[in-house]
């Protein structure tokens, strides 16, 4: 199944989203010990177009328990980086 993570941050979140980027990037590299598999993921940006805000995440998973003990092993998550976190399962369709 497939799994959308949403993630917006803190106001003020900036400065340690930067300074967990390469530990988030690092997590991101290997996720087998959580059973998941990024289909896509990237930054959520201002209407700026470049400022940071929060994360979203395209997720393969058996199940909403795997993907929520992924999130939350996330470094972002440890830094307490993101306030609001949404995690919604979704079929694919095909064709």
């Amino acid at each position: 199944m497939l799994f959308a993570i949403h993630a917006i941050d803190r106001t003020g979140a900036l400065p340690t989203r930067l300074a967990n980027y390469d530990a988030h990037k690092a997590f991101l590299s290997d996720t087998s010990q959580f059973g998941v598999k990024i289909v896509m993921s990237g930054p959520l940006v201002a209407d700026d177009g470049a400022t940071m805000i929060g994360s979203l995440f395209l997720i393969e998973a058996p199940s909403r328990s795997d993907v929520e003990a992924f999130n939350r092993a996330d470094p972002f998550a440890a830094a307490g980086i993101w306030e609001k976190v949404t995690i919604t399962g979704f079929l694919r369709r095909q064709g």
